[in-house]
């Protein structure tokens, strides 16, 4: 299913700015500030949220199997 995340604050490339992301495929298809949605895109607005296109967590813990209670 394809998303049209729209008006969110991104932190890209050492810039913040307001802008639109178009998810297609579970890939970032397009980043720019106003994209149009088809009608067939679920939106979400980020209006006064930040998006960090590509962040990794880096808190995550990867655990051996049957280990989860250090998770």
């Amino acid at each position: 299913m394809p998303y049209l995340i729209k008006n969110a604050t991104l932190v890209n490339e050492g810039e913040m700015f307001v802008s639109d992301v178009l998810i297609e495929n579970q890939i970032i298809s397009r980043i720019d500030r106003s994209i149009e949605n088809p009608g067939h895109y679920t939106e979400i607005n980020a209006e006064g949220l930040y998006l960090l296109p590509g962040v990794i967590d880096d808190q995550v813990h990867f655990r051996e199997p049957g280990l989860t209670h250090k998770g």
